[in-house]
């Protein structure tokens, strides 16, 4: 009950910073989007600090790796963003749930994790949704699939990143850091692009802001009480729930080839994620 609390709560945020992105798409720059909810962010984190008084979670030994992992980061939060911009929403979730797959492949790279028979089937799986998503035997591949695609790949670097510091780092330490880089970088880029918000847009940024921390503290608490295989299969559900938003406040139609590739994702990273049993190790 409590992880589907969570995931309620992620599914609901994951939704919110959509809509949101997608509200502020034709009126506020995508890289003052990204300031504000950078800022957000680093506000709360170092509040969190200050709170319980930790304040050497600031200092880190590893400021090289932070560094690499916020500019894929920041690279794959820009595509997401110019996604929701030019993709139909449900779109935008379905291509997002091959970033798993991408880290596979980007794990074995630069960490030299084993590609086992079970990542190849998951892969298979993930790409064949990718396929039937994109119909390319239909009609052209529009540049926003390329973009989303590319930001998904993005952030798996960023995962990947993030999990050799998760082995010598506090959570709030990596979050820090992440506003730290990331905000100077949005802020670079947003210069000549600034516009004063009007008072819908500030509350659209703050909701962006704060539901950019829901949706990963939701995750990574209902993660800490849970099997990841349910975790990942009830975050399938922000597709559907996504889907209906898109159809009643967009006029976005309904995709059962969306449905059908999104699944095949959703099966290839349960196989990815699923743990061996016994019997599968002796074998």
């Amino acid at each position: 009950m409590k992880t589907a609390i969570w995931m309620l709560g992620a599914l609901l945020s994951f939704s919110l910073m959509a809509i949101g992105a997608r509200e502020l798409s034709q009126q506020i720059n995508i890289f003052q989007t990204l300031f504000f909810r950078s800022v957000v962010g680093l506000v709360v984190v170092s509040l969190l600090i200050a709170r319980t008084q930790q304040f050497s979670l600031i200092s880190t030994q590893r400021f090289g790796v932070h560094l690499i992992r916020n500019l894929f980061h920041f690279v794959g939060q820009y595509g997401w963003f110019v996604g929701i911009s030019l993709l139909p929403l449900a779109q935008v979730f379905a291509l997002e749930f091959t970033v798993p797959l991408w880290t596979v492949i980007v794990a074995s790279i630069f960490i030299g994790e084993r590609i086992t028979a079970r990542k190849v089937i998951a892969i298979g799986c993930g790409l064949l949704g990718v396929a039937i998503i994109l119909r390319p035997d239909v009609a052209t591949i529009s540049m926003g699939s390329l973009i989303v695609i590319g930001a998904a790949m993005s952030y798996s670097v960023a995962y990947v990143a993030m999990k050799s510091l998760s082995d010598t780092e506090d959570i709030l330490t990596i979050l820090f850091y992440m506003s730290v880089i990331q905000t100077p970088i949005c802020l670079v880029f947003m210069l000549g692009n600034w516009v004063m918000p009007s008072i819908i847009q500030w509350v659209w940024l703050s909701i962006i802001g704060l539901t950019g921390l829901s949706a990963h503290y939701c995750i990574a608490s209902a993660m800490r009480i849970s099997d990841a295989g349910i975790v990942v299969t009830l975050d399938f559900l922000r597709l559907p729930l996504i889907m209906v938003v898109g159809v009643l406040f967009y006029q976005e139609g309904f995709n059962v080839g969306l449905i059908v590739g999104a699944t095949l994702m959703l099966i290839g990273n349960v196989i990815n994620i699923r743990q061996p049993n016994k019997a599968d190790v002796e074998q």
